[in-house]
């Protein structure tokens, strides 16, 4: 089984630079890939393998004028002309769109390492080649203090480990891969989870879990980033010169506090989830359903978009599922038009007429009141108890 984890770097000014130029590097090396494919693509030319552009990349680093090239680790220019090479692949076989250059603004600074190079212990990570010097005492700067404690194994066989900047840190994903967790038969019964606006998740066994972005605290940080966006938003139509903004020392000095703050309400929520799907998953159910959402498509309602970004919920669903696979527990996905809400739980009477606006369900038929929400995660729970069952 594989697992995947994350842990943030603190890396010191001089690794924080080469972090960066690692990471501009392998840019560079994914953009002369897909400019290689286009020029033999328009030139009437078959598709070329990455074999064959490492290839022509090795004789293009040993031009004078690219010597610069060596400066960083081979293994990070490789796997990004590789990762060119299988963006490609994606976009014939129709998987993907067609692959766009990385802008030096707008893409995500990111790099491939080596995983027979790196080592862990329980406090730092090597990194290869962070060092421009092979000196002895140059040596101790390839190492990177790790934020967490322990938190990769020492001894482990490692894949696809990559450092990225997330604007604001370094962070090193890595997959381990660990032995297949034994099935366990549980005794106790299934729950159904709905999530709401309202509230985050509710459970078909009472549990409700509120809604994070309405505590007094996640509220203070949103009214705070709104008045720094606005701020920010005055200073660049104050340093408006004819068509074009300017961006001065104050402006970035702002940008870097709204990203800061933007920062620590994703982690907040964030951290929510997981505390909340390792809540549920700790109690050891037999299974665990939750309704497959349509998630792109409620944020094109106005009204709801704001909101649901908040909540999370894509995150909420693919967080709950890997940690139901980790656990051994069995996890079920209701069909997304499958009628959680406007069925009676009791009678199993449909109501067709419902809105969005009914927070309560009022069932014609038996006369049932009940919660809206919690009617629609017992409707879930008999959908996973039917799917067991058969």
């Amino acid at each position: 089984m594989l697992k995947t984890l994350r842990v943030m770097l603190i890396p010191n000014n001089y690794q924080n630079t080469r972090l960066f130029q690692f990471a501009g590097t392998a840019r560079f090396a994914y953009n002369w890939a897909l400019e290689q494919e286009k020029k033999n693509y328009e030139a009437g030319g078959k598709f070329i393998n990455d074999y064959e552009l490492r290839k022509r990349f090795t004789e293009f680093k040993q031009e004078a004028d690219n010597k610069w090239l060596y400066t960083v680790s081979n293994n990070v220019c490789k796997q990004a002309v590789k990762d060119a090479v299988d963006a490609y692949k994606k976009f014939f076989k129709g998987l993907a769109e067609h692959p766009k250059y990385k802008s030096r603004k707008r893409s995500k600074p990111s790099f491939y390492v080596d995983p027979i190079k790196i080592k862990f212990t329980e406090t730092h990570l090597k990194l290869e080649n962070i060092a421009e010097s092979k000196k002895k005492n140059r040596q101790s700067v390839n190492w990177f203090r790790l934020a967490e404690h322990e938190r990769i194994p020492i001894d482990a066989k490692y894949s696809n480990p990559r450092v990225s900047y997330d604007g604001f840190n370094w962070f090193l994903t890595v997959g381990i891969e660990i032995p297949d967790p034994k099935p366990v038969v549980s005794s106790n019964d299934g729950i159904g989870i709905d999530l709401g606006v309202k509230d985050l998740a509710i459970c078909s066994t009472g549990h409700v879990y509120k809604n994070i972005n309405k505590t007094s605290r996640v509220r203070r940080l949103k009214k705070k980033q709104r008045r720094l966006q606005r701020k920010i938003s005055l200073k660049y139509e104050k340093n408006k010169k004819g068509g074009r903004y300017q961006k001065t020392r104050n402006i970035i000095k702002s940008e870097k506090q709204l990203l800061r703050l933007t920062h620590r309400l994703t982690d907040i929520r964030t951290n929510y989830i997981q505390q909340t799907t390792s809540e549920i998953v700790k109690r050891e159910p037999s299974f665990i359903v939750m309704e497959d959402l349509n998630v792109s498509g409620m944020m094109k309602n106005r009204h709801l978009a704001r909101a649901v970004q908040e909540q999370k919920f894509a995150e909420f669903y693919r967080i709950m599922r890997y940690k139901c696979s980790w656990n051994c527990v069995t996890f079920i996905t209701a069909d997304r038009f499958y009628a959680s809400s406007k069925t009676c739980s009791i009678c199993g009477n449909i109501k067709k007429d419902l809105k969005l606006s009914d927070r309560t369900y009022h069932c014609e038929h038996c006369g049932a009141v009940i919660d809206r929400d919690f009617n629609a995660s017992i409707n879930l729970y008999k959908y996973g108890k039917s799917v067991i069952n058969h």
